[in-house]
């Protein structure tokens, strides 16, 4: 980031567009995406919506992408880690919706140093979901939430904000392919259904300091994508070699498993994918 992309990001919690691939690659990823559906089905009903850095060598790569790490060192430092991953796919009229909420409310972790870069495989506009936001929301405390579990809500929990939100204060993310948006984990967010004629497809990466710990009981696990992890916190994750390998389903099992521990404790649910 230059600097006065540094100063909007911390005066708004939000940056966006960010151009970090061409519209031709993210042309690519998004074929990648889709030659899997084509044999699975959508990954939105599938346990690889969740972490699928560790299940797809592509993903694997985007994590790491030097543009997308230097954007990421400019806000948190040079020692980094990815903490999860998430596909969030809307298809044509399928009704689904993204409550407004704040990421940190069931995370666990340390403090609100998280960003998220959200990556956009398909163009992404007000017509087919594209997520809205409240500038500056970000300066406020952990607000109260109550879970839903509503049908067609993207969230673990169908969560959403106890505060009342004025449509003035709503900033559109529109994106094209390749473009990104940045923002800070306490910013209040949502997104509305998809009424277009294509696919809302995105790619959202969490990234922490390695200095990060997770406060609420769960083992949990990170990949170092950037400089050194002198603390530990979180055990390591490996990199995939293959898509949908052995090794690689039994890892992303295994930790994924532990992943939905944290989003769901407290409740009595379990993860039911595609709802």
């Amino acid at each position: 980031m230059s600097q006065a992309q540094l100063s909007r990001y911390q005066k708004d919690g939000l940056l966006s567009p960010m151009k970090v691939f061409s519209e031709k690659k993210a042309g690519l990823l998004r074929s990648q995406l889709e030659e899997y559906e084509s044999v699975y089905g959508s990954v939105m009903k599938t346990p690889y919506r969740n972490k699928p850095h560790l299940i797809f060598p592509w993903v694997a790569e985007v994590i790491r992408d030097s543009k997308v790490l230097d954007i990421v060192e400019s806000v948190l430092g040079p020692n980094l880690l990815v903490w999860g991953t998430n596909f969030f796919i809307k298809e044509p009229n399928d009704g689904t919706f993204i409550s407004w909420h704040q990421d940190s409310t069931y995370w666990g972790l340390s403090r609100p140093d998280v960003l998220t870069i959200w990556i956009a495989l398909s163009p992404s506009r007000r017509t087919n979901g594209a997520m809205k936001m409240i500038s500056g929301s970000h300066k406020l405390e952990q607000l109260p939430h109550t879970d839903t579990f509503e049908a067609g809500n993207l969230l673990t929990r169908g969560q959403k904000i106890d505060h009342q939100v004025a449509d003035e204060d709503v900033a559109w993310i529109e994106l094209e392919p390749g473009e990104a948006s940045v923002h800070h984990v306490r910013i209040i967010h949502g997104s509305e259904p998809n009424t277009g004629p294509d696919r809302r497809i995105g790619l959202a990466i969490r990234f922490i300091p390695t200095d990060l710990t997770q406060v609420n009981g769960i083992k949990d696990y990170a990949t170092l994508v950037r400089g050194h992890d002198e603390y530990n916190h979180f055990e390591h994750e490996p990199c995939p070699m293959v898509s949908l390998g052995k090794s690689e389903i039994e890892t992303h099992t295994r930790i994924a498993d532990e992943s939905f521990k944290l989003f769901y404790q407290g409740t009595d649910r379990e993860p039911k994918f595609g709802e």
